[in-house]
């Protein structure tokens, strides 16, 4: 799950970078990156480059000076806090240098979940995070959380979301604002298209001037936080992870607006003029999207950009054309539908012709029917070239093309394929897309898929998506792997791995592995892992693993983490069980719930040894340990009374009922062997004791109590027993066989517990 946390703490009342002299401001921004969230979440690929974009903005448009920017990537905890006491210092510094008002911004892109920030494997809680951030000297504080559940941080602050710190704010204000990527339950994501994360890549779309819905030159928190909430959850409601709902919790107080940043702070600007519409991607000289904007026509939007080259890439109409441009130094550089160039008629005159064809929105040439013998050597060779195509229909020893769209490939060895699949690829040999599949890759050996698969992938090899697998699944007598998340079925003789979330099934006899979270069931005659966590069953003859799971495991040996539900097995370890652990052994750390097995040990339960007398034995000792409320009780005894000529060993399951501080009740069935010290594997001397105990006790302190209380004893002794009673006190025979007889007797017993 990607974690996010933006914490923008005081961008106070700013005022553009030219009224500093009327009013001294020093922004000074902690700016914190971190892909590695611990071994048991999913690595990140974004995050140290958002905390590397959120800086260059707050440099050429944010006022913050390099000297007052502390920029961390791939730190831990200590990192972190070593962070804020940097920013400490400089803020205490510029204070002693008499500026009038200090603002600190405190940026986090990694990891987090509903307690606290996940850093490396090491956990920064909200708590000690805000006492972080209220312990810098600084007039004002926003926070902006981009992160799962990063909406618990601001519903623990205990403020009030008021809609008047959108418009009530300026140089004259206190007090702090928080914003949220998504709400408490919800995760925030990030997007390999965009190169970070939704949040964050449409606000500092925004704070470069798409948010500028005044058309004054300056982007107020206002504004960027409304362009942020409504593109974020605009452009996540189709998205494998859901809807984002960015959210917020204020407590400033003040008048005027407060600026986040200003466009005329930049030596050179791109002006979308009038005319122009549609969605537009601004890209770099190396291709990093810098601002996404939907321009709508009839009013001109300036963006705010550093010098250079740039390319923009518009989507309008159900085409898509692209610009070339370069912004001057101390120029404002304009942009009109004029300067762009269809994307397909760029890609023909540059391939020599192509007269007559027709053209894909995405600029492919399309060619109804293929036929091949291999890639090079076909119809679509033949008739478009090099130039991308998209078939509907494909017949040849090895089909290839850019794309097939919506129809069918039929390849005796292969299908080849460099863009998405849509439609069905049937082949003998192996399928392979560059893209997307929307439909089907059928084969005997492999099917591959570049991008995500909503569909099915079936062989008799390997399955291999490259991005998220919905739908029917993937399908294979050897292995299926989805790079993304699965929202279907794995089913495989081998193996099934998915790199990230399962919502679905994965059967195999092999191994299943969902590197995230699953939601729904894993069965297996081999071994289920789950990296975060697991909602819904695992089911495996050998062992079933999950950090945390909320359901059941089923199988010879479950490990999990936090438990929340049932483990049914030989041997269950937990760390925490709020639920029920059934099998042989049962290990955990704490149990609020029942274990129940032969053997049950809970680090936080009872772990007892008392020494006791009883009617049966002068000598016994017995070992309790398990959880706060049931048992496992390992018994030894011998008597002296008898010359030391029997002892015993037993096994019991019970239960502990506290009365009170003091005083409490353990209830306890027992079985023991009894045998002879002079021939204890004798026929002969084979006495099986079982008992039913009742245990008043109390604690006279905190290591040592006393306890008395009542048993039921029934003995049955197989052949000619050497003693033939076990007690003194009175007792009623049975003869149930030849060799065999049966006793049975109230007694008693009285002890000592350490």
């Amino acid at each position: 799950m990607r974690a996010l946390v933006i914490l923008l703490f005081t961008l106070g009342a700013a005022t553009p970078a030219r009224a500093a002299e009327a009013a001294p401001v020093r922004r000074l921004a902690l700016l914190v990156g971190v892909n590695d969230g611990g071994p048991e979440r999913v690595r990140l690929r974004y995050a140290e480059t958002d905390a590397k974009a959120f800086s260059t903005v707050l440099s050429e448009l944010g006022g913050v000076l390099p000297q007052d920017r502390v920029l961390l990537t791939d730190v831990d905890r200590a990192g972190v806090l070593a962070g804020f006491d940097r920013v400490r210092r400089l803020a205490e510094g510029v204070r002693t240098a008499g500026a009038r008002r200090v603002e600190v911004l405190l940026y986090y892109s990694g990891h987090s979940d509903d307690e606290g920030l996940l850093l490396k494997g090491q956990r920064l809680d909200y708590g000690e995070l805000r006492r972080s951030l209220e312990g810098l000297p600084a007039d004002v504080r926003i926070a902006v959380l981009d992160s799962c559940a990063s909406g618990a941080f601001a519903r623990k602050k205990g403020g009030v979301s008021r809609p008047a710190f959108l418009v009530d704010s300026a140089i004259q204000v206190k007090g702090h604002a928080i914003l949220t990527s998504s709400s408490a339950d919800e995760a925030s994501q990030e997007s390999d298209r965009l190169g970070g994360s939704f949040f964050t890549h449409h606000l500092l779309s925004g704070l470069r001037g798409a948010a500028d819905v005044t058309h004054d030159g300056r982007v107020t928190l206002t504004e960027a936080y409304q362009f942020a909430f409504h593109e974020t959850l605009s452009r996540t409601e189709r998205t494998q992870g859901g809807a984002q709902h960015p959210n917020y919790d204020i407590e400033l107080a003040g008048t005027g607006d407060l600026v986040m940043t200003d466009l005329r702070a930049t030596t050179a600007g791109l002006v979308l003029t009038e005319p122009l519409e549609g969605r537009l991607y601004v890209r770099d000289a190396v291709g990093t999207l810098v601002v996404e904007v939907q321009k709508q026509s009839g009013r001109a939007t300036e963006l705010g950009l550093a010098p250079g080259a740039y390319r923009a890439r518009r989507e309008w109409d159900g085409g898509v054309s692209e610009a070339a441009f370069t912004l001057k130094e101390g120029m404002l550089t304009p942009l009109a539908p004029g300067d762009f160039l269809g994307v397909g008629h760029e890609a023909t005159v540059m391939r020599g012709g192509g007269g007559g064809m027709s053209l894909s929105p995405q600029g492919r040439v399309q060619l109804p029917v293929n036929l091949s013998l291999v890639p090079s050597m076909s119809t679509n060779t033949l008739r478009a070239g090099r130039a991308p195509v998209e078939n509907r229909f494909a017949l040849g020893i090895v089909n290839g093309g850019a794309a097939l769209g919506g129809g069918l490939a039929l390849g005796l060895a292969g299908n080849v394929y460099d863009a998405e699949v849509a439609g069905l690829a049937l082949a003998l040999g192996f399928n392979t897309s560059g893209g997307d599949v929307d439909g089907g890759q059928l084969s005997l050996v492999t099917n591959v898929a570049g991008g995500a698969v909503r569909g099915a992938q079936a062989s008799l090899g390997l399955n291999v998506a490259n991005g998220d697998v919905d739908g029917i699944g993937q399908w294979a007598l050897g292995a299926n792997v989805a790079r993304g998340a699965l929202g279907g079925v794995q089913a495989a003789l081998g193996a099934n791995v998915t790199t990230a979330d399962a919502t679905g099934v994965q059967l195999s006899l092999g191994v299943n592995h969902a590197n995230g979270t699953l939601k729904g069931v894993q069965f297996t005659l081999g071994a289920n892992s789950v990296a975060t966590a697991a909602r819904g069953i695992q089911g495996a003859v050998l062992l079933n693993r999950a950090p945390s799971l909320t359901g059941m495991q089923l199988g010879l040996i479950n490990v999990g983490g936090d438990v929340s539900g049932m483990q049914l097995g030989l041997i269950n370890v937990a760390d925490t069980v709020h639920g029920m652990q059934l099998g042989l052994v049962n290990v955990s750390d704490e149990v609020s719930g029942v274990p129940v097995g032969l053997v049950s040990y809970e680090k936080k339960g009872q772990l007892h040894l008392e020494l006791f007398g009883s009617d049966v034995q002068l000598t016994n000792l017995a070992l309790k340990f398990g959880g706060r409320h049931f048992y496992t009780t390992l018994l030894a005894g011998i008597g002296p009374d008898d010359r030391f000529q029997r002892f015993s060993l037993g096994l019991g399951l019970g239960g502990h009922i506290p009365l009170g501080s003091r005083f409490w009740v353990d209830v306890d069935v027992a079985a023991s062997q009894v045998l002879s010290t002079r021939d204890p594997f004798s026929s002969a001397s084979n006495t099986l004791l079982s008992q039913a105990r009742a245990m008043l006790g109390f604690q006279v302190m905190p290591r040592l109590a006393v306890f008395a209380g009542p048993t039921y004893n029934v003995a049955f002794t197989w052949g000619t027993p050497e003693f033939a009673k076990l007690t003194t006190l009175p007792v009623r025979s049975h003869t149930l066989g030849t060799d065999t007889r049966m006793q049975r007797w109230p007694g008693f017993q009285v002890g000592v517990r350490l």
